[in-house]
């Protein structure tokens, strides 16, 4: 195991990486939100009483990704270079991915799980009038299995 690079013993700091090169960066990141059948139906046919779900989860998480290192105290701003948010649905669950792409001395693993994670959050508050039980809980609905599945240094592919 490494060491830590966040914390000596003068304290926190962000860690120093001015002297290292620019090159190509992407993470890429996944997750789950588990969801009633018939909440899955309502989103796929763009019933939903808020709005477009996909849409507005897609615009949270890349608003998400540009306020990394405003939400997580040591992240480095990075000049990104493309963002993209996509879905896939299961029978009751829809799995968002999102891929971060940058040139620059650090990588953007953060970004992409804080991407996943608030556009996975935003689905939930789009539909939870529909995921929750006649006592107001969410027996059902979780959000589960984020992780990155991909992370890309120094190649860059179109």
């Amino acid at each position: 195991m490494g060491e830590l690079t966040h914390v000596d013993d003068r304290g926190v700091k962000m860690v120093e990486v001015g002297h290292k090169g620019e090159v190509f960066r992407k993470a890429v990141a996944k997750g789950r939100i588990r969801l009633r059948p018939e909440t899955i139906e309502l989103i796929k046919a763009g019933k939903t009483r808020k709005g477009n779900v996909i849409a507005a989860a897609q615009i949270a998480g890349i608003l998400a990704v540009k306020k990394t290192p405003e939400l997580i105290p040591l992240c480095h701003p990075i000049p990104l270079t493309g963002v993209d948010i996509t879905f896939e649905f299961g029978e009751d669950y829809i799995e968002a991915t999102c891929e971060v792409r940058a040139t620059y001395k650090t990588g953007v693993e953060m970004e992409a799980l804080t991407g996943v994670t608030v556009a996975l959050l935003t689905i939930w508050d789009m539909v939870k009038a529909v995921e929750k039980d006649e006592n107001g809980q969410y027996p059902f609905t979780r959000i589960e299995d984020i992780r990155v599945v991909e992370k890309v240094k120094g190649q860059f592919e179109q």
